[in-house]
């Protein structure tokens, strides 16, 4: 139809070029004139300007994005009162909403933790599909939440502790969010160890169904070899932990660093790959030599073919990020960084329909930021996640901690590609009680 028709400026998505000439912008100033980057710091309409405001206890603080960009446009900011956070799936796609005009399904939840992934550095950079999508600017970036239900709707009694996916809005200390989307946080976890799940777990769990092991159709694999890529990081360590409730054989974790293999077998990988050491796909031959029946793979371009190339009969690639497309490293995006994403994205591999058929091989992809309507999917999917949290199947990664005065630190660690297991940023210092 002609009203789905995308209209393009020289070929490419008026979004993306907003995007570049943005972050072009940032990176000349900095560069230049880094005492003007401030007037680079579009205000939000719903921030407050004036110091006399009410009770903190009705001051909603967040992260603001307001437009694309490096580190400077990480904004923290007050709201003004009765003002909180949402994501685009509550009302419409406005980062923001009065806490007294909420549908009824909704929660108000006082944010004690939030956590940080890579996807945020790509919101703020203007690249997440979803975001430009139904959101637009100002952005409050962020999925996972953990805190207390202060304004409730039945599911959830004022008090409880939960933990759940925001579709964005995460980066605040209070959020309004589907009462579905959340559930009760195990007595035993901190705020801080429960923001630091829902969105890699759910994520994990839904490739390895992609992947045809879960949940289990009976019908028996011959092979059952897993590969997992940055088996270490956020997503991979909970698919090497699930992979294991699941039988498979062998868990063969990849990992980019030395200091990383320890952790990754410590998770129920059989084998680890240090590619930084090793040849990766000499080691991953010699581990399964039949090939895999599965390949979670969020690198991109770098290993997206070779993965596709090891898999066996009936084996299925499943996609999920494309972090060797993107700089690493890099809060600033120079106009050399943005030939060099150019050049990886016309190089990214082609996959022939009738090589799919003939090799009996499959190549699957998802981003859960777009399943706002598969309510009942994702609430299975959690409750299973759930589940393995009670009887100790599951555990949680890793969690390096930040106050969210150091939001800009927590980006430059995730972008350094250094961090193990999950950054989680606090609002507030959570009582030894609660732990």
């Amino acid at each position: 139809m002609w009203n789905d028709r995308k209209w393009t400026i020289l070929g490419q998505d008026p979004a993306v070029l907003q995007a570049i000439w943005a972050n072009v912008v940032s990176w000349l100033v900095s560069t230049l004139y880094p005492s003007l980057l401030p007037r680079l710091l579009p205000p939000s309409d719903y921030e407050i300007v004036t110091k006399t405001i009410a009770t903190t206890e009705e001051i909603t603080r967040c992260i603001s994005i307001g437009r694309p960009g490096g580190l400077e446009q990480l904004r923290l900011v007050s709201l003004q009162p009765n003002i909180v956070t949402k994501g685009y799936n509550v009302v419409d796609g406005s980062p923001f909403i009065r806490d007294d005009q909420l549908p009824e399904d909704c929660v108000v939840v006082d944010n004690h933790a939030f956590s940080v992934n890579y996807a945020d550095c790509c919101i703020r950079w203007g690249l997440y599909e979803s975001a430009k999508q139904y959101v637009g600017w100002p952005i409050v970036p962020g999925f996972d939440v953990a805190g207390q239900v202060t304004q409730t709707s039945g599911r959830f009694n004022k008090g409880d502790r939960v933990f759940g996916c925001s579709l964005f809005g995460a980066y605040s200390t209070r959020i309004a969010i589907p009462a579905q989307q959340l559930r009760k946080i195990p007595e035993s976890m901190s705020f801080a160890q429960a923001a630091s799940l829902p969105a890699v777990s759910l994520t994990a769990l839904y490739a390895l169904h992609l992947a045809g092991h879960y949940p289990s159709s009976g019908l028996k694999r011959k092979n059952t070899a897993i590969l997992i890529h940055s088996a270490a990081g956020g997503v991979g360590s909970m698919a090497v932990q699930m992979a294991k409730q699941l039988g498979l054989h062998p868990i063969v974790g990849v990992v980019g660093q030395t200091h990383k293999i320890e952790a990754a077998l410590a998770l129920g990988c059989h084998y680890v790959i240090d590619k930084s050491q090793q040849d990766l796909w000499t080691e991953a031959r010699r581990v399964s030599e039949s090939g895999y029946s599965a390949i979670l793979d969020p690198n991109g371009v770098s290993t997206l073919l070779d993965s596709y190339n090891h898999l066996c009969p009936t084996g299925r690639l499943v996609v999920y990020g494309f972090h060797s497309n993107l700089p690493l490293g890099r809060d600033m995006l120079s106009p050399w960084q943005w030939i060099q994403m150019g050049r990886k994205m016309n190089n990214m591999p082609k996959f022939d329909p009738m090589d799919l058929v003939v090799s009996s091989k499959s190549v699957l992809g998802f981003n859960l930021s777009f399943f706002a309507d598969e309510t009942d999917l994702v609430s299975s999917l959690f409750n299973q996640v759930c589940e393995w949290l009670e009887n100790g199947a599951l555990r949680c990664p890793r969690v390096v901690e930040m106050e969210i005065e150091r939001i800009g630190e927590a980006h430059q660690l995730i972008m350094s590609g250094q961090s193990i297991g999950k950054i989680v940023v606090t609002t507030r210092e959570e009582e030894p009680d609660e732990i």
